[in-house]
């Protein structure tokens, strides 16, 4: 392996960084958007348990927004329940916005990862080639040695790119997907809780 990086030239560093942070993103990000961290069991059905027993006080809204990404969006809203329906929805929208921009953390970069390691492949394919073709011009075709270590430069850095480049992918588009499903669910609960709050909903119901 190390012989490997020696032979596909100072690209190879950036191209082993960038493979190193889709791991380290990947994992972190896997566990940071388990459906229990982010939508935890029953909590809806717990507040509005509070609720009923007018135990809404300001440390359980500290104990709710702390607890998860769907607390904080809850805990926003009962915060400004007595405000009216419209006003609840707002502080909804504007903590779900932030939410959503804690949950997509990280993501991006893998996107970005995904488009430059083909390049810092293709840049070190570029330049084994330019090596084969100084040897040429300099020594001629006989010297294999030099040929062959411009190639096998030039080979090797397209395929590290693309190792990388291709989990990344993967990752970043499973990633948004799952954000995109665990956002929706998190709209799904919140409403509830508006409906709850200012109309004929009952969430024991809901959640029976």
């Amino acid at each position: 392996m190390f012989e490997l990086v020696i032979a596909g030239g100072w690209l190879m560093l950036p191209i082993l960084f960038c493979s190193v942070a889709v791991v380290v993103i990947s994992i972190e990000r896997y566990i940071s958007l388990r459906t229990n961290k982010v939508l935890p069991n029953n909590l809806l059905g717990r507040v509005w348990h509070w609720l009923k027993l007018r135990q809404v006080t300001a440390d359980k809204l500290a104990e709710l927004r702390s607890s998860s990404p769907l607390g904080e969006i809850l805990a926003a809203g009962l915060s400004n329940a007595g405000h009216g329906r419209e006003i609840m929805k707002d502080s909804i929208e504007e903590a779900a916005n932030q939410v959503i921009h804690k949950l997509e953390r990280y993501v991006s970069i893998l996107g970005t990862v995904a488009a430059i390691a083909p390049l810092l492949g293709l840049l070190g394919t570029v330049i084994g080639m330019i090596k084969v073709f100084t040897a040429i011009m300099l020594e001629g075709t006989g010297n294999a040695g030099v040929l062959a270590g411009g190639i096998s430069e030039a080979l090797i850095t397209t395929a590290a790119g693309l190792s990388v480049a291709i989990p990344a992918l993967v990752f970043h588009r499973y990633f948004e997907r799952r954000i995109d499903s665990l956002v929706i669910e998190m709209e799904d609960q919140a409403i509830k809780l508006v409906d709850a709050l200012h109309g004929d909903r009952d969430i024991a119901d809901e959640e029976a």
